[in-house]
């Protein structure tokens, strides 16, 4: 019956310049549920996000919305949040110089005939403290003196302090630790209890399959599938998702390492900010070409230290020793880096891989401009023949090249940043992780790529905190804790274990 779904939506069509973004979505959200909406980048999850939420008003696509079967028409986000919808974004919006009390209670603070009550809002957000398990935590905490975790159950608590009904979580645990997961899943569980209602949006299918009741698939912009958690299984979910089957996620090893093309000896890395601690003490190992290294540690391990040190573009002093093809080098910045034939995709895409004033064709080339200089300028049609065709070959979902690189999707802004380090021809390419916040068919377009690589010669280091990654691509595995190589495995017939690995990033023996 119609009263049993909070939310409804009707044959929404969502068009942009040159790019149908939804065409005739229709979901249903009952009452108190968990409900997954999975889909691959560039699917339409977050545009439909932006309708629900009143970001594009009424009048900007067609179709219709029904909230507790009745019509509805948002012309702002306060219209949406007036019947109770609110969202969790993958970025959060809270204010990190204000307290804990002031951003829950940002706009909507508690007042006694024009007075701040203080006191009250101080001992409401002590009862969401509690509920939402945020252990050493006080009202006049600094929103910035908190992880990101705990920052995200902050906007939680806003959220809910609005009444609100309908919940909207965007990849809510692409930044937490496994803990950290673990207790907002749990949360969300008591929420549901609780009655509100949850639409989760994530690429982790086993998180998914957790703590969803129901699950809708998006592709290129259609609603293609619909079905309770119990009865899916997460095939079912990735080949409606890519349209195609998956059986094979990790593509067979045919590489063959050869040579050694990257040495690093005793290389240690200060932390900018305690110059007397090391982030980074004492690491050795060796990269061979064609060869894929992982790198795996627990959060704070210092792989990310490690590798934008190696690479010129961490601020921390560094020492050590560096050979590239056995010739010792000194990198100081990431252009002597490139120009060397080192390249680096950054685990922070938005902030240290894109220039978001740009387009699509100037964040491909813009480390490669030096290779279409003519004279005193740029060929352009040298510069357009070559982005092209990685962007063709990369699968790059774009209008156009002249696309500014903000309208593109999370999952389409990496594979450019992928592309333009590509465009360097590196010898020596290091992905820190490569795949985080993308979807499962990209992953596998990613891997794929990633073994072409490799069978070109090209020795790529890859740090990621997903284990099944690690263990499905690479040849040698390195693991870290605290700093320090504590581990050293021989990988390339794939038979490492999860537990080995673990064991040496815990710091056991």
């Amino acid at each position: 019956m119609v009263e049993d779904y909070i939310l409804e939506t009707k044959n929404i069509v969502k068009d942009f310049p040159g790019v149908r973004a939804l065409d005739k979505v229709s979901i249903k959200v009952k009452k108190g549920e968990i409900h997954a909406l999975c889909g691959e980048n560039g699917a339409g999850k977050s545009t439909l996000i932006k309708i629900l939420s009143g970001v594009y008003p009424c009048g900007s696509y067609e179709g219709e919305i029904y909230i507790n079967g009745k019509k509805q028409e948002f012309h702002s986000i306060v219209d949406a949040e007036k019947v109770g919808i609110a969202v969790i974004h993958q970025e959060l919006t809270l204010f990190e110089e204000l307290n804990v009390a002031e951003n829950i209670f940002m706009g909507h603070q508690i007042e006694n005939r024009g007075i701040l009550n203080w006191d009250a809002m101080y001992a409401e957000t002590n009862k969401w403290i509690k509920k939402l398990r945020l252990e050493g935590v006080k009202p006049t905490t600094k929103v910035g003196e908190l992880g990101v975790g705990k920052q995200q159950l902050v906007e939680i608590a806003k959220a809910l302090r609005k009444n609100s009904r309908i919940l909207i979580l965007d990849e809510p645990t692409a930044s937490l630790t496994d803990n950290e997961v673990d207790i907002l899943l749990d949360i969300l569980e008591e929420l549901r209890n609780d009655g509100v209602t949850c639409i989760y949006i994530s690429h982790k299918l086993n998180e998914v399959f957790t703590i969803a009741d129901h699950i809708t698939v998006l592709r290129d912009g259609e609603s293609v599938g619909y079905g309770s958690a119990d009865e899916l299984t997460e095939r079912d979910v990735v080949q409606m998702m890519v349209g195609r089957e998956i059986t094979q996620m990790y593509p067979e090893k045919t590489n063959r390492p050869e040579g050694k093309i990257l040495e690093v000896k005793n290389f240690s890395v200060k932390d900018p900010g305690n110059p007397g601690k090391k982030l980074v003490n004492n690491v050795s190992f060796t990269l061979r070409k064609g060869e894929i290294l992982g790198i795996f540690g627990l959060v704070g391990a210092g792989r990310t230290e490690l590798v934008n040190s190696i690479f010129g573009a961490f601020p921390g002093e560094s020492e050590g020793e560096v050979y590239l093809n056995n010739n010792r080098v000194d990198i100081k910045t990431p252009r002597e880096a490139l120009d060397k034939g080192i390249a680096l995709v950054s685990e922070d895409r938005k902030r240290l891989g894109l220039i978001h004033t740009m387009d699509v064709r100037q964040n491909t080339s813009i480390a490669a401009l030096n290779d279409f200089k003519n004279f005193l300028t740029v060929d352009k049609n040298r510069e357009i023949i070559s982005v092209k065709k990685l962007v063709k070959e990369l699968r790059v979902k774009t209008a156009s090249l002249e696309t500014n690189i903000f309208n593109l999707s999370g999952g389409n802004q990496q594979k450019v940043v992928l592309a333009k380090n590509l465009l360097t021809d590196p010898e020596v390419l290091i992905m820190d992780e490569p795949t985080r916040g993308i979807d499962v068919g990209a992953k596998h377009e990613i891997y794929n790529l990633m073994k072409e690589m490799a069978e070109d010669g090209v020795g790529i280091i890859m740090v990621s905190s997903e284990l099944p990654e690690i263990l499905g691509m690479s040849d040698r595995v390195l693991v870290i804790h605290e700093g320090e190589v504590t581990g050293e495995f021989d990988n390339s017939s794939r038979d490492v274990t999860q537990e080995e690995i673990m064991v040496c990033a815990t710091g056991g023996e």
